[in-house]
C-alpha cells in the first residue's frame, strides 16, 4: 500500500535514539521519550494561499527534520509506526554534515 499525505501534511518516520547514555547507562523503554527527529517519507502537494495559489512545501522526501514533542498523529502503515504532521509543526531541516546533541 502506498500513502501520500494531503495538502501541507508530511509523513515522517521517527529516528530512534541511542539506548545508552554517553556514560554507558542503559535507558529502559519506560523512561525513554519519543524522538523528536525523523526522516520525511512522503509530502503532500502543498497548501492553498489566500489567492488560491498552491504554495509548495519546503521539505522533501528524504530530509531529516526536527519537530515538536507533541506534534502530529501517529499511524500504522504496512506494520510500521509513522507520524503525520503539518509542515508548520516542523522546526527545521537537519543538515547531514551537522551532528545534534541533546542539552543536559
Amino acid at each position: 500500500m502506498s500513502f501520500r499525505p494531503l495538502h501541507d501534511r508530511v509523513l515522517v518516520r521517527r529516528i530512534k535514539e541511542s539506548e545508552k547514555t554517553s556514560g554507558g547507562i542503559i535507558i529502559p523503554d519506560t523512561a525513554k521519550e519519543k524522538p523528536q527527529e525523523g526522516e520525511v517519507i512522503a509530502v503532500g502537494n502543498g497548501a492553498r494561499g489566500d489567492d488560491n495559489q498552491l504554495i509548495p512545501l519546503d521539505v522533501k522526501q528524504g530530509d531529516r527534520i526536527l519537530f515538536g514533542k507533541w506534534s502530529g498523529t501517529e499511524v500504522t502503515i504496512n506494520g510500521e509506526e509513522l507520524l503525520i504532521i503539518k509542515e508548520s509543526d516542523i522546526l527545521g531541516v537537519i543538515d547531514a554534515t551537522v551532528s545534534l546533541s541533546k542539552a543536559a
